[in-house]
């Protein structure tokens, strides 16, 4: 062993990593495998299948990537020999930069490949022979049918953040690059949590494949996670209180829409704050910008949607913020994740309105556990519990759902030559009732009484 490689060695070089390979662990400033690496590395670099389940922030990056270049780096070819799938363009920028520094010393190329720039410059990399291209479904299968991207070399497929491309369509799209590929290769699948649909995926795909679970659906133990019942008129007062402590260096706050990211971004700038969002509407460009921003800490607030959420690493991130609750009990894993990554410390808040009572009990039941209840003076008084409609955004746990409904009402039959309910359609559509004739005489149609609409 080298001298430059005696400090990244220690673990990795039991691996099964060559010395070309663990100077580049050295640049890129790793200096002990994680639980994930130690317990994929050994059986990918023999070329056997994995199927790894792990949360964001364990590793997952250096456990495909280290034995991708150790398997590439004896010989090369004009084609593309790896290829590295992920769900958003942040993600895929990620796992490109994080490769390159670990190639440093192979000779091999890496490009990415997603949309929402020109594909001038992609079609231009992809001319000079790349070894492993990271990139997103939709582009890579247009650059493919167009003639750009050949896919009959790759040794190595890797589906990164499967579930992730599940939740956003990419299915579909992943069976026919698939079918692009040649049959005997190594299939690296690497998930958070294993829905039905990707666990049929995985039987398709994978080959008799090592499996390795860590504490799926669990967020990292260095988390400290709270909840603050807040109402929903004080959420921005209470924010504002939250960014101004002490510890709260830098922060990631999550939003349910990009409308509201965008909005509440601009809020917290005018208030003194050095925010900026991040949300699927915005150009690669303005998007590259704001996490550079981020990253060098030109902003030490993100203003964020899902949409970008797993493609956001960032080191010492000290706070997550969930302003609104996400979608699902496996999206709050994702969320919080972005803190308390590489085993470093973090802290994660969700702010809990009345309305979120029905999610809250499905993400502890996911946890095994209650999440701890935060107090914060002046702001739960106004949060009324009791008196509250138990309502929860549409998604996983269902359907909008109102429990503070009245008593049932007696069931009575039509009137003759009326359709049941015909009136009270009409009058909330504006039109007449009974077809424009059926109205009583003397009276005004519904909705017209005095000029403003009748309340019901």
């Amino acid at each position: 062993m080298t001298p430059a490689t005696q400090g990244a060695g220690q673990g990795f070089a039991e691996l099964g990593l060559s010395d070309t390979i663990l100077q580049g662990i050295s640049f890129a400033g790793f200096d002990k495998p994680r639980p994930i690496q130690v317990q994929t590395i050994p059986a990918a670099v023999d070329g056997r299948d994995v199927l790894g389940l792990a949360q964001t922030g364990t590793g997952k990056t250096a456990a495909f990537a280290l034995p991708i270049l150790e398997r590439l780096r004896e010989h090369r070819k004009a084609r593309p020999r790896a290829l590295i799938i992920a769900p958003t363009r942040e993600l895929a920028t990620q796992i490109a930069e994080q490769t390159r520094a670990l190639a440093r010393h192979t000779g091999l190329r890496v490009i990415t490949i997603f949309g929402g720039v020109s594909q001038r410059m992609q079609t231009g990399a992809l001319r000079r022979h790349p070894d492993i291209i990271v990139g997103c479904p939709g582009r890579l299968l247009d650059l493919h049918d167009q003639g750009y991207l050949h896919l009959d070399e790759v040794e190595t497929l890797v589906l990164d953040e499967a579930d992730h491309m599940f939740d956003m369509g990419f299915l579909p799209t992943i069976r026919r690059i698939l079918k692009q590929l040649p049959k005997r290769r190594q299939n690296l699948l690497f998930s958070a949590t294993m829905p039905p649909d990707i666990r049929g995926l995985a039987s398709e795909v994978l080959r008799d494949p090592h499996q390795v679970e860590l504490a799926i659906s669990q967020p990292a133990q260095t988390i400290d996670h709270a909840l603050i019942a807040v109402a929903e008129d004080r959420k921005r007062d209470l924010l504002d209180r939250i960014l101004r402590r002490e510890d709260c260096r830098s922060a990631i706050v999550f939003t349910r829409t990009k409308h509201r990211a965008r909005r509440l971004a601009d809020q917290l700038w005018k208030g003194g704050h050095k925010a900026i969002a991040l949300q699927g509407n915005m150009s690669q460009n303005a998007r590259d910008k704001a996490m550079q921003g981020f990253r060098d800490g030109q902003y030490q607030i993100l203003v964020a949607t899902d949409i970008v959420a797993r493609g956001i690493d960032v080191q010492g991130v000290a706070y997550v913020i969930n302003y609104d609750v996400p979608m699902t009990a496996e999206a709050y894993t994702h969320r919080i994740g972005r803190t308390g990554r590489a085993e470093l410390a973090g802290q994660a808040l969700s702010f809990l309105t009345p309305a979120d009572k029905r999610w809250l009990k499905a993400v502890q039941k996911m946890l095994g556990a209650e999440i701890r209840r935060h107090k914060e003076k002046g702001f739960d008084s106004g949060y009324n519990e009791r008196n509250a409609p138990q309502q929860v955004v549409a998604g996983a746990f269902g359907k909008k759902k109102d429990t503070k409904a009245g008593p049932p009402r007696k069931k009575r039959g039509p009137e003759p030559g009326r359709k049941r309910g015909s009136r009270r359609g009409a009058a909330r559509s504006g039109e007449s009732p009974g077809g424009g004739g059926g109205r009583r005489p003397g009276r005004k149609p519904a909705g017209k009484r005095g000029g403003r609409p009748r309340s019901r």
